[in-house]
């Protein structure tokens, strides 16, 4: 496990590379701070001021359909978000840009390059005992208080630090089909997926 925490720190690093940290405030705040940034991969209207809460939202994929169950009651800000993204169809037509087979699939970044976000960020929803079991859905991130649209997929039980925000689970529908894209392994860069992970919606 030790070697996957790891490839999730180097593969982290680079995600958000342009998104600065946003205004300190406690996990759990009822109040949400979206920072602006200067560049976004594509164009994102900020999140509501008026909290989205939805507890049910499906991935639609070229692969089969990822069914989330999320907790805006524990992650609001980050619900929110997603939320908020999923409306404006920011995840439509993008690729499933990196894998580690047996750890985690990532997605989320219009450009496919791991470093793209929708110009701005926002702060972690931490509470320090978070755990990451095979099906959780959470932010990735290139360090503290540098949320943005990449989320992470857990495929199998990870033993990660209790630095990324988890904003729900994944269905066993999706999780099978989140294994059987891992099964077939990394295209020739060695870190996308071999065969193409592209959302069509999320709704």
């Amino acid at each position: 496990m030790r070697v996957r925490l790891l490839l999730l720190s180097v593969l982290a690093l680079p995600l958000l590379a342009a998104c600065g940290g946003g205004d300190d405030s406690d996990a759990g705040s009822s109040e949400c701070s979206y920072v602006e940034e200067s560049a976004a991969a594509k164009d994102a209207k900020l999140p509501p001021s008026d909290l989205l809460a939805p507890e049910q939202l499906t991935v639609k994929t070229n692969r089969g359909d990822f069914g989330l169950t999320l907790t805006p009651d524990t992650a609001p800000c980050t619900v929110n978000s997603f939320a908020s993204l999923a409306e404006q169809g920011y995840f439509d037509g993008t690729k499933c840009h990196r894998l580690v087979p047996g750890f985690v699939l990532q997605c989320g970044d219009p450009s496919a390059t791991g470093t793209g976000g929708p110009g701005y960020s926002f702060d972690d929803e931490l509470t320090g005992d978070e755990t990451y079991p095979a099906g959780t859905l959470a932010m990735a991130n290139s360090g503290p208080d540098t949320n943005g649209s990449q989320f992470f997929i857990v495929l199998e039980d990870a033993a990660l630090p209790a630095a990324y925000t988890v904003f729900g689970t994944v269905d066993e529908a999706g999780m099978e089909a989140a294994r059987a894209i891992a099964e077939e392994g990394n295209g020739a860069d060695g870190v996308a997926p071999k065969n193409d992970v592209v959302i069509e919606s999320v709704s």
